[in-house]
């Protein structure tokens, strides 16, 4: 079987320390934390960065900052988000991708977070595409329900977005599309030629769906910002599940990407250190 590429989401911009004394917050400890979870098999991390009060922020510095440090220790492909916190203007969402970096996310509908609404109009959904297709920033196309992959389509046939493409799966988040297997099997039916795709599972529905998109020859995403137990009532640290994954991956024959494999696989320049 392929190998499995491996994305920690290590930080949200939900998740608390009240909640998790495992969180990293400042650009030190978040880079320790990719470290960790890439020595564990993890090729992609995706970030969020928090101010000093450990308060979501869009700052391009902050984020600039965390990404030098990671740099630093290893070659994880670093992957900003663009989602921000629930309510963020989308100027506000566009200013990191001003750093170039190698990977964004880019969610490609509206959504129902919660108690709270995730806007994504399509004057958003173009805004971003166009950013980062013009500072060469590969997306990743983050999917919520059915309809999000229509809209990656119609991107894809206004020429916004490049080859290959890769999606994002995000189940289980209350409102959305929920995480049942039936639903992951009609997503992956509905993509397009030359994609790859992963899963990100929300809660106690992370282990089982990541490992049943390991299964079915996809990628997978796990980390604190989409699930904080490694068991019932038992807090995790990101490098853990990123190393529980990659023994069920063993299991399962796939070896794991290293983030040279993952650039490739990705349509991606080689990366950048320093």
């Amino acid at each position: 079987m392929q190998p499995l590429m491996i994305t920690c989401a290590m930080v949200g911009a939900e998740i608390t320390r009240e909640q998790t004394p495992h969180l990293p917050i400042s650009p030190e400890e978040i880079a320790a934390d990719a470290e960790a979870c890439w020595k564990a098999g993890a090729a992609v991390v995706h970030i969020h960065v928090r101010d000093a009060e450990g308060r979501p922020t869009q700052d391009p510095e902050v984020f600039a900052e965390a990404e030098r440090q990671i740099r630093q220790r290893c070659d994880v492909i670093v992957q900003y988000t663009t989602g921000g916190a629930v309510g963020t203007p989308v100027e506000r969402r566009l200013a990191p991708l001003l750093n170039g970096p190698e990977m964004a996310t880019l969610t490609t509908g509206s959504v129902n977070f919660g108690d709270e609404i995730f806007e994504n109009p399509w004057s958003t959904i173009e805004a971003l595409a166009r950013k980062m297709l013009e500072l060469d920033v590969r997306p990743e196309l983050e999917i919520f329900d059915f309809g999000m992959v229509d809209n990656a389509l119609r991107l894809i046939h206004e020429g916004l977005l490049r080859a290959p493409y890769h999606f994002d799966f995000v189940l289980g988040v209350p409102g959305a599309l929920s995480a049942r297997p039936e639903h992951l099997v009609h997503l992956v039916s509905l993509l397009p030629a030359n994609s790859t795709w992963q899963v990100a599972a929300v809660g106690r529905h992370q282990l089982p769906l990541t490992t049943m998109a390991m299964a079915m020859g996809g990628h997978i995403r796990v980390g604190l910002e989409d699930n904080i137990y490694y068991s019932k009532g038992v807090l995790a640290k990101n490098h853990e599940l990123v190393a529980r994954a990659a023994r069920i991956a063993q299991e399962l024959g796939r070896p794991l990407m290293t983030p040279t494999q993952a650039r490739q696989a990705l349509g991606m320049a080689s990366g950048r250190l320093g």
